[in-house]
Order: structure tokens, then sequence, then C-alpha cells
């Protein structure tokens, strides 16, 4: 099940997300949670030239905003690679924390990944707002 799909099968997936001034497609951002998945994964993906303009942040909050309040979900997670600072900067001023390695379902079995998330309970508490009002 791939982007496609999952919207086929389970009625969410990822957003694309489109810049404004230009009109361009620079990514997807969204809910996502493939079979075996090591949780219910709020991912992003942009083109480099759209790194460092804060649309992670922003489409990830209002993703995790729809997650808890549309899809029920009670936390969510995200998968990064150990070396992806700039994924982990955008996690944690999402509010998340590192949990730890974790792992992928196969064929991806292989690929190093560390769990952040967080709670409903942590998200409804504000510790975003803290987060973005410190960074904007």
């Amino acid at each position: 099940m791939q982007i496609a799909g999952a919207w086929a099968m389970s009625g969410y997936s990822m957003f694309s997300v489109i810049e404004k001034s230009t009109g361009l497609w620079v990514g997807r951002i969204g809910p996502w949670v493939p079979a075996d998945w090591p949780g219910t994964e709020v991912g992003w993906s942009l083109v480099r030239p759209a790194w460092g303009k804060g649309y992670a942040v922003e489409a990830a909050t209002a993703t995790i905003d729809w997650a808890f309040d549309h899809l029920g979900w009670t936390e969510v997670v995200h998968c990064i690679a150990p070396d992806n600072t700039a994924s982990q900067k955008v996690a944690a001023r999402l509010g998340s924390t590192n949990r730890g390695p974790g792992k992928l379902p196969p064929p991806n079995e292989d690929v190093a990944v560390d769990i952040w998330g967080q709670t409903r309970e942590g998200w409804r508490r504000g510790m975003v707002t803290d987060n973005l009002a410190g960074s904007l």
C-alpha cells in the first residue's frame, strides 16, 4: 500500500504541499500508517529547495491537529533516520521527543530509524504552541 493505495484503503494518507507563491508542488506531509508500522505516523518529505522555510512545521501542525480531531489518534510518531538532523529539529519544534531506535517492517527492516513522538494529551497541553512561539 503506497500513498494512493492508502487513501483508497484507509481514507487518509499524505497531503501534497503546494507553495503558494509559485504554485509548485514541494512535497508531501501527512498521516501514514502502513501495515506493521511502528505507530500512527505524521511524516514529511519536501524537495530540497523547500527546506528551511517552515513548511514542514506548518503542515505537520495542521496534520497532527487533523489526525487527533478526525482520525481519533491518541499519539503521533515520526520515524526519522538518526543522522537526519533537519527532521529531528522539525520533530522537536512540534513538541515530539526521541523515544529511541525503532524497527520498520519489510522490506525496510534494515533502515535505521529513531521513533520520535508525543501523545494527544501532550499536544493539547500546548507544547507545540510553546515550541513555535520560541522559533518565530
